[in-house]
C-alpha cells in the first residue's frame, strides 16, 4: 500500500517547517502572516504530492467534521434540489460540506436519515421535516445538535426556522384569480396536517370570503403523497367530467400541478379561457405548457442562504436565542392565469 502524504512531507520537500505547512493548509495563513507566494507554493505542492488530509483525526482534535446534514422531502422535486444546491454552494463558502437525503414524506424514513448523518458525526442538520417528525426534531435538540427547519416548521417545537408567509402568500395568488373574473376556483392540496400546508389551505378560503365566494368542499381536493397519482386522478375526473364544474385552479406544490396539468392537457380543457391555473413554486415543465403556468415564488436563493447562516451560527452560538426569518414569496404572473 502506497504511502499517505503528510505535511512533514510536504515541509521537507520545500524546506519550511510542517508548522508553516500546517498553517496554509488549515487556511491560517493571514492569522500567521504567511506570505501570498509561500502559501501558494505550499498549496501547490500539496496537490503535486497528492496530499490527503486526514479528517477523521482532524475531527477528533477540534469536535468538528464540518458537515451539514440536509433532509428535504424529494430531492427531484426542483424546489428543493433548488434550495440544495443553494445550500451546498453556500456552506462550501463557509468550509462546510453537505450530505442530503430524501424523506420522501416518511417519518420512519426521515428518522433512519438522521441515524445515518449522527453516524457520520454532522455538525447540525438542516431539514424540511415530514409530518409527525416533532419528536425527533426535539430529540436533536435535546442532544444539542443544531437544527434548521426549512419551507415547513412546527408551532409546539422551538427552533431556528426559514419559511414564507404561507397564508399570505396563498391569498394573493386566489385573489388575483378572482380578480380576474373568476368565480368557480378550486385547490387541490397534500392531506397532511403541517402547518404550512394548512395555512395555505387557509389562505386560499379566506381569499374566497374576501371576493365574496362561497366556499364549496367540492372545490378543495387533497392527494396523498403516497399516492399521488391515484388520488389526483380521482379528483380532477370529479371536477372536470362530464363538464367542467371550476373556472380555476390552484395548486398547493408544483408537484401536485405537474400532475394534473397532465390531465388538464389530455382533456382538451383551454387554459386560461376556459380554466386559468396559479401553482406554489416553479418548475421546468411550466415553461413548456402551451400556456406558461403562473406560480408563488419562494426565493430558494434566500431560504437557502438563510438557513446556512442561522445553522452555522448554531454550531457556532449553541445558547442564542432561536430565529425565525421569513421570505418574502413573489407572485409571478403568467398566461395561465389570464383573465377571462
Amino acid at each position: 500500500m502506497e504511502k499517505k502524504v503528510s505535511l512533514k512531507d510536504i515541509a521537507t520537500h520545500l524546506g519550511v517547517s510542517i508548522t508553516l505547512v500546517s498553517y496554509v493548509i488549515n487556511n491560517k495563513e493571514k492569522e500567521a502572516r504567511v506570505g501570498p507566494e509561500i502559501a501558494e507554493k505550499i498549496r501547490k505542492t500539496a496537490r503535486e504530492l497528492n496530499y490527503q488530509p486526514n479528517l477523521i483525526a482532524k475531527s477528533l482534535k477540534s469536535g468538528k467534521t464540518n458537515t451539514i446534514g440536509l433532509i428535504v422531502a424529494d430531492i427531484s422535486n426542483p424546489f428543493f434540489s433548488g434550495i440544495a444546491r443553494i445550500i451546498e454552494d453556500e456552506a462550501r463558502k463557509h468550509g462546510y460540506v453537505v450530505i442530503f437525503g430524501s424523506s420522501d414524506e416518511s417519518a420512519e424514513k426521515s428518522q433512519d436519515l438522521m441515524n445515518v448523518f449522527l453516524n457520520r458525526q454532522v455538525d447540525g442538520f438542516i431539514i424540511a421535516p415530514a409530518e409527525h417528525t416533532e419528536q425527533q426534531v426535539k430529540a436533536l435538540q435535546s442532544s444539542n445538535i443544531p437544527v434548521v427547519l426549512i419551507d415547513r416548521y412546527f408551532p409546539s417545537v422551538k427552533t431556528d426556522c426559514v419559511h414564507i408567509n404561507n397564508f399570505q402568500a396563498a391569498y394573493q395568488a386566489v385573489d388575483h384569480l378572482a380578480a380576474s373574473g373568476r368565480k368557480k376556483i378550486a385547490m387541490m392540496a397534500y392531506d397532511t396536517t403541517l402547518p404550512h400546508m394548512l395555512e395555505r389551505v387557509g389562505g386560499y378560503k379566506a381569499a374566497l370570503k374576501e371576493n365574496e365566494i362561497r366556499f364549496k368542499n367540492t372545490w378543495l381536493r387533497k392527494a396523498n403523497y403516497q399516492r399521488i397519482t391515484k388520488d389526483v386522478t380521482a379528483a380532477m375526473a370529479e371536477l372536470l367530467e362530464p363538464v367542467l364544474q371550476v373556472d380555476a385552479f390552484f395548486f398547493a406544490t408544483n408537484t401536485l400541478a405537474v400532475e394534473c396539468l397532465k390531465i388538464i392537457n389530455r382533456s382538451g380543457i383551454r387554459v386560461p379561457e376556459e380554466l386559468a391555473i396559479i401553482s406554489f413554486d416553479e418548475n421546468d415543465a411550466f415553461d413548456l405548457f402551451y400556456a406558461p403556468i403562473s406560480y408563488v415564488s419562494q426565493s430558494i436563493a434566500n431560504i437557502g442562504k438563510g438557513a446556512v447562516q442561522l445553522v452555522i451560527d448554531r454550531i457556532e452560538h449553541p445558547r442564542k436565542k432561536h430565529s425565525s426569518v421569513v421570505v418574502e414569496a413573489k407572485l409571478v404572473l403568467r398566461s395561465s392565469s389570464g383573465k377571462k
